[in-house]
């Protein structure tokens, strides 16, 4: 019994073509999915296609601290600059460092850029204030104050005294009532300053009686203290707008009002006296682990002339009763922190409390910000109107529908019924560049602005380049006799070559051009990689194998002159068959 024939080995690349591409369409449609799931069906426009104000900070350190720009630093500026514009209300705002030593800051259409341009690009102002009252965020009507009543202070939780007499960063659960709050007011105002410099805790322009002195009746509140009062209790900490002017026009020796997140989430308001300490007199500041009591702690330690202040301040503080013995850490008008003394520290301190690790080195890092030698200049401040950035979003669609116009004409001329692939194959890589784009706006912040347009323009040729090299070797293989299908899998590993060594060309270029350039360029070249990589996934998981399948079909195989691979209009040579030379019989009688 004869043994059955063995099948004959596919050709290198034939596979499953059909297997393939349903692996794609499954890939394919889990993310158009996810972005209909995300809400985000639509690419996030820029700056220069929706309107709004672009700018750009370049940082400089002082002489001779070159190291002092570091990712570290780089970073803590973004965070404080992005609390700084959504301070100005703004929505959807974006802060994002470029390079080593650039700062983008976009802001959409809608809001004052004069203002922006003046708030993100200033230095910080830290400072360490002795905290006078504090207050939930919201605003109350207290009620007036009776003659001979005695003060009501604004509870709060004592904290424990934390391990090497540091202080605890606990922020006060207490708030005063609505009943109690204006006398809290009036009574932190009338009060003796815990600070050495500033007698009482009010206003610069006010004259304050000497700590310790006991009058003989209750001084009449002067206007400012008035003021000071009605802006403490009609405060709204809940609203952006009122939490980034409650400060504004004020320095460093007045007695302000100012908002903070206590650490349950939720916003207090704090009347805080003249600063004792500034940002300037913190040597360093950092978020640690204790290994011993295993809890995250800030660590910060003072220069020379710091710690004598910071000495002299936490003396006093020590002495007072909640919520009189804190001092708020406030930057930018804004309260971080507010822990509470037990002790005299100098030179060096600990702030605990309820830190996770990553709360812990924001702090410390915006502890350390204060005395960063570094400042901020405006390169560029670029603003486009909604019109303007309308017209030039309807001016780069329209040059990529002329530009992929061209192409399908040329496509459908001269490969015909190839075309088919070439299309299907674009339609692909529109869908998935499309979803991409929509789904990495939310996820790293990439805005689709003009030069990301051109970027997408240019990858309509690259994407057509590589299917005109494999329908060419296909046809090169036509014209040396052989059929369709042997044709398609001797064409693909030439074709694959050249492909990928031309993406990779086109890769390389997008990845360098992203690296050394900052701005909008940085858009073309991101879009000009993306659209590399992906032409490099529809080729291989989609027009590949699409190609195999269609070699099957009759329309194809049989090389209609519709199919774009007729044998006759390619010139093809008639196939090479080898005969078996044989010898004339010889006659024996003329042997």
């Amino acid at each position: 019994m004869a043994a059955p024939k063995k099948g004959r080995k596919a050709p290198s690349g034939q596979g499953k073509p059909g297997r393939t591409l349903a692996m794609l369409l499954i890939a394919m449609a889990a993310l158009v999915g996810g972005m209909f799931w995300s809400g985000e069906t639509t690419p996030r426009l820029g700056i220069d296609l929706a309107g709004g104000t672009t700018i750009t900070l370049k940082a400089e350190p002082d002489a001779g601290k070159e190291s002092a720009i570091n990712p570290t630093n780089m970073n803590t500026a973004v965070g404080i600059i992005d609390r700084r514009v959504n301070g100005l209300g703004v929505s959807e705002a974006e802060v994002q460092t470029q390079g080593d030593r650039n700062i983008i800051v976009n802001i959409p259409k809608g809001t004052n850029s004069e203002q922006a341009q003046k708030q993100v690009g200033t230095t910080a102002l830290l400072y360490f204030r002795p905290v006078l009252a504090v207050a939930a965020g919201a605003p109350t009507t207290p009620e007036p104050a009776k003659s001979g009543a005695p003060s009501t202070k604004p509870s709060a939780t004592p904290s424990a005294k934390a391990g090497n007499g540091a202080p605890k960063a606990t922020t006060p659960s207490g708030a005063p009532s609505a009943s109690t709050q204006g006398r809290a007011v009036t009574d932190a105002l009338k009060a003796p300053s815990p600070g050495p410099s500033a007698p009482a805790a009010k206003p610069s322009t006010v004259p304050s009686g000497k700590p310790g002195a006991t009058p003989s009746a209750p001084p009449t509140p002067s206007p400012s203290d008035a003021a000071l009062q009605k802006k403490f209790t009609e405060l709204n900490c809940l609203v952006p707008a009122q939490r980034a002017n409650v400060a504004k026009g004020t320095t460093d020796k007045d007695t302000i009002v100012a908002c903070g997140e206590n650490g349950a989430g939720q916003w207090e308001k704090y009347l805080l006296g003249p600063a004792e300490v500034d940002g300037k007199d913190v040597d360093s500041a950092a978020g640690v682990l204790d290994p011993q009591r295993g809890i995250w702690k800030v660590t910060m330690d003072f220069t020379s002339a710091g710690s004598k202040k910071f000495a002299a301040i936490t003396g006093k503080l020590s002495q007072q009763q909640p919520p009189m013995n804190q001092f708020a850490i406030v930057l930018d008008n804004n309260v971080v922190s507010a822990p509470s003394v037990s002790s005299t520290l100098s030179g060096s301190a600990e702030i605990t409390g309820n830190f996770t690790q990553q709360s812990a080195q924001d702090l410390g890092n915006i502890l350390s910000y204060g005395a960063l030698p570094l400042t901020f200049k405006t390169e560029t401040v670029t603003t486009v109107s909604p019109a303007l950035g309308g017209e030039q979003l309807k001016a780069g669609l329209l040059a990529g529908a002329i530009g992929l116009a061209l192409v399908v004409i040329y496509l459908l001329a001269y490969y015909r019924g190839l075309s088919i692939v070439a299309l299907l194959s674009l339609l692909v890589s529109g869908i998935l560049t499309y979803t991409l784009m929509s789904l990495l706006g939310p996820a790293i912040g990439f805005a689709l602005n003009l030069p990301a347009v051109c970027g997408a323009i240019v990858a309509i040729g690259i994407t057509a380049d590589s299917f005109i090299v494999y329908f060419e070797r296909i046809r090169d293989e036509i014209r040396e006799g052989r059929t369709l299908r042997p044709a398609v899998e001797r064409a693909w590993p030439r074709a694959r070559r050249t492909i990928l060594v031309s993406d990779f060309v086109s890769f390389l270029a997008a990845a360098v051009l992203f690296i050394v350039t900052v701005g909008k360029v940085q858009g073309f070249a991101f879009t000009l990689g993306l659209t590399t990589v992906l032409d490099v996934v529809v080729v291989f998981f989609f027009t590949k194998p699409l190609m195999t399948l269609l070699a099957r079909t009759k329309f194809f195989a049989s090389g209609h002159p519709w199919s774009g691979l007729d044998p006759k209009r390619l010139g093809a040579k008639p196939p090479l068959r080898r005969t078996r030379r044989t010898s004339a019989p010889v006659d024996p009688k003329e042997a």
